[in-house]
């Protein structure tokens, strides 16, 4: 893929951003950039709601961005939540117009897989990524933290403090004072206890900012000729005791502070001397990779075919043993029976079909815990657990695919009559189905078409009469699927023809 353009569009907790890269030769390079300072973080309630306010705030940037991605393919666009919508109770009413207003889908990622992609975008813009170096980035709603050598991260993390957050709880209405400053540090030490051990024995060799907090920081301190850019202890501290003595935001004079960065300076700030102390770091350097370029090579990766998610599939078929002949019967039978519903199915790189494949080779991985119920095991699983490569919208849906797989299908009843999950579903189960002896017998002699909500399945006569518990299974899947109002009907044919 040569001079093909690609964007990524970051859902911060402080501001929207969008990213456009031209890929040359298997490099990108940054061509257009757009920030909106939303500030989403600051409509949260204490009950984790998003006001009104912020969310117009929110569709009226994506909105904007819209205009400079007209043309884009689906294919072409990744754009991803972080904090605020992780945890926003009422995300899920926002995200249904943020995507309206942008007009591609948004993936809420969750923290080690933001730490995961802002590892790989600063990797990808330091001069020397071979050594191993500590990432720290201080966003509005959290701060992400990776150890990393080359581009591979060894240790992720993800912690609820923010810049956004801070500023608003211990500097309310830009009050700055010496005691809002010791809270805040007390607030960010007791989050960072709970990692600074594990980091400091995998170590590194660098420290690395990155993105606005860093970055705004690194231009205050050189701006005011407190360090030379480098991200000090005692130059945050000299410009901690300048923002005491000034007592307000609004009576600050100091060179490099953004309008935009201003409100949330002083939470940034705090953290970012916590950050220091806590890691005993004698000093930072900025860098200009962030979540937003680590999504664009990652984005790259899926044009390759070296999709992180395939790795991530492999790994957790290895790490919960799961028996990979089954696996695999179960899904080249779902894969054949989805080719014969769906058209599109043979388009290279069909979602719905990689889906189906991932569910299917995933499906019985909560056999690990125990054979009781495992899918629902399984479904809790692959919802709940770090899925690198994967979103939570993502995770969501695999872990309702593994869910319905067999069982009771009135769990999923709330499922859109529309969603092209039902045909996945389907194909699944039926697959299951046929492969519950375990054995070597191959694709079952059946055809399977799309009637009306729901299916039609033939299958070879002889074949199935030696099948009883087969056959009755099968009844069984009929009762449950009219009563969804997704009939599906069985028949069986003499001589059937398998079509392979």
């Amino acid at each position: 893929m040569t001079n093909e353009l690609i964007a990524a569009i970051d859902l911060g907790s402080n501001s929207f951003r969008l990213q456009v890269g031209r890929i040359v030769e298997g490099q990108i390079y940054p061509l257009d950039g757009l920030k909106e300072p939303v500030r989403l973080a600051a409509g949260l309630s204490p009950e984790k709601y998003l006001d009104t306010a912020a969310q117009t705030r929110g569709t009226m940037a994506l909105s904007r961005f819209r205009e400079r991605l007209a043309g884009f393919k689906p294919s072409q666009v990744r754009a991803v939540a972080t904090n605020t919508l992780r945890v926003a109770k009422n995300a899920p009413e926002f995200l249904i117009r943020a995507e309206a207003a942008l007009g591609f889908p948004i993936e809420v990622i969750a923290g080690r897989e933001e730490a995961r992609l802002i590892y790989i975008g600063v990797a990808h813009s330091l001069a020397d990524p071979q050594r191993q170096q500590l990432v720290v980035d201080i966003g509005g709603g959290s701060t992400e933290f990776v150890i990393g050598r080359a581009f591979e991260p060894l240790e992720l993390e993800s912690l609820y403090m923010g810049c956004v957050s801070f500023s608003l709880r211990y500097f309310p209405d830009g009050k700055i004072d010496r005691r809002g400053f010791q809270e805040a540090d007390l607030a960010a030490q007791r989050e960072l206890q709970t990692i600074v051990t594990r980091f400091a024995e995998v170590g590194w060799e660098l420290a690395v900012g990155s993105s606005g907090t860093a970055k705004s920081l690194s231009d205050i301190l050189r701006g005011n000729g407190y360090t030379d850019g480098r991200i000090t202890l005692v130059g945050l501290e000299k410009l901690r005791s300048a923002l005491i003595k000034a007592g307000r935001l609004d009576g600050l004079s100091l060179s490099g502070i953004k309008a935009d960065r201003l409100p949330v300076l002083p939470g940034g700030l705090a953290i970012m001397i916590a950050v220091l102390k806590a890691f005993s770091l004698k000093e930072m350097v900025f860098s200009e990779g962030a979540l937003r370029l680590g999504v664009l090579y990652d984005l790259l990766g899926r044009y390759h075919h070296h999709d992180l998610r395939d790795a991530t599939v492999e790994a957790f078929a290895i790490r919960y043993r799961v028996g990979r002949q089954q696996a695999e019967r179960v899904a080249d039978t779902a894969s054949f029976l989805f080719s014969q519903l769906d058209p599109m199915a043979s388009q290279e790189g069909n979602l719905d079909l990689r889906y189906l494949k991932w569910a299917a080779l995933l499906h019985e991985v909560g056999i690990s815990v125990a054979h009781s119920s495992y899918h629902k095991h399984s479904a809790y699983i692959l919802g709940n657990a770090d899925m690198p490569g994967f979103s939570r919208m993502d995770q969501g849906r695999l872990a309702r695919l593994v869910l319905a797989h067999r069982g009771k299908l009135a769990r999923i009843a709330s499922l859109d009559p529309a969603s092209s999950d039902w045909l996945l579903i389907a194909c699944l189960r039926l697959a299951v189905v046929f492969h519950r002896a375990r054995d070597n017998r191959g694709r079952p002699p059946v055809g399977i078409e799309r009637k009306g909500s729901g299916f039609a399945l033939v299958a070879d006569k002889a074949w199935l009469d030696a099948l009883p518990l087969t056959a009755a299974t099968l009844a069984d899947e009929v009762a449950q699927w009219s009563a969804l109002g997704h009939p599906l009907s069985v028949a069986t044919r003499s001589g059937f023809a398998l079509t392979v």
